[in-house]
């Protein structure tokens, strides 16, 4: 059985009800997941799991959240090179861009990003909760 871990940070709950979903999504197609805040995760925990979802929202101009999130996945970055990955996050404005520069940054990091990323406007839709299942499904 697959480990996955599902690792987030949330302000507002949105992002959360999409770690909820992976987290789902991940379980129903067989594997165990574990949903981890970012305060409960190190770079020392990621040899342990399969594979991870990381999620983050947009925060200011279009970054990472940087007191509990930027420093944990800056510390997991080393340890990405050949480690199945995937992304998730909600934004409140901006066109995406927090998104398109984190991928960026995981490619260039080594890792293997198993699914296309899933980004919602705000709190997750339907449609928005049924691509975070399905990202959970195709890291398990």
């Amino acid at each position: 059985m697959k480990q996955i871990a599902v690792v987030y940070w949330s302000g507002t709950g949105n992002t959360e009800a999409m770690a909820a979903a992976v987290a789902e999504g991940a379980r129903a197609a067989g594997a165990e997941a574990k949903l981890l805040t970012a305060s409960e995760f190190s770079a020392a925990e990621l040899a342990g799991y399969d594979a991870v979802a990381f999620g983050c929202p947009a925060m200011g101009a279009e970054q990472l959240e940087e007191d509990e999130f930027e420093p944990m996945f800056a510390a997991c970055e080393p340890a990405l090179t050949g480690k199945a990955i995937a992304l998730f996050g909600s934004y409140g404005w901006g066109d995406g861009e927090w998104m398109r520069t984190w991928e960026e940054r995981c490619r260039t990091a080594g890792a293997e990003l198993a699914a296309e990323s899933v980004i919602c406007c705000e709190a997750p839709d339907d449609e928005a909760a049924d691509a975070c299942r399905a990202l959970g499904k195709a890291l398990a």
